[in-house]
């Protein structure tokens, strides 16, 4: 699985800032505890570019869905595991983090909510973002991720990527 390897080695490299970022809260009932832990697993399991536990994390009927300028090629929705992996294909061939900053995370239910700051560099221009704000709204069930929902400055991005 070559495409497996790519995604782990683009992944690791640009994402492993994640690992560390883990927003607390108190008094969760087991239900928002464990939808709150495992959409953090799952970052540090991107973070990491440990693509076993990712897919491990995600439901077969996963939905990724990145809000944002429709002329970035990961802009867009991703349904499936597969298509997920595919997905994420395109996010590493096109995207390098070089800073990530989750500010507030919390959780209620099934539903996690993550809030953060990152910069990157898009690999079309190689230019960088600057600093720019994300929004994540995540759902959970039975332990798996079943919507990855991604709002992002894709103005900032854009003009990086676009040159």
């Amino acid at each position: 699985m070559k495409r497996r390897t790519l995604l782990k080695t683009s992944l690791g490299a640009s994402l492993a800032i994640i690992l560390g970022q883990h927003a607390g809260a108190q008094d969760m009932d087991a239900t928002t505890q464990e939808s709150f832990d495992t959409v953090m697993a799952f970052m540090g399991a991107m973070g990491a570019g440990d693509m076993d536990k990712m897919g491990a994390l995600m439901a077969d009927d996963m939905v990724w869905h990145n809000e944002g300028d429709e002329s970035l090629p990961w802009i867009g929705e991703a349904r499936g595991k597969e298509a997920v992996f595919v997905f994420l294909g395109v996010f590493s061939q096109n995207f390098q983090t070089t800073a990530w900053e989750n500010t507030d995370a919390f959780a209620s239910g099934d539903i996690v909510a993550v809030f953060g700051e990152m910069s990157a560099i898009t690999t079309k221009s190689g230019k960088e973002t600057g600093p720019f704000t994300f929004a994540l709204r995540a759902k959970v069930r039975d332990g798996q991720v079943v919507l990855w929902h991604w709002f992002e400055d894709s103005f900032a991005v854009s003009q990086a990527y676009h040159g």
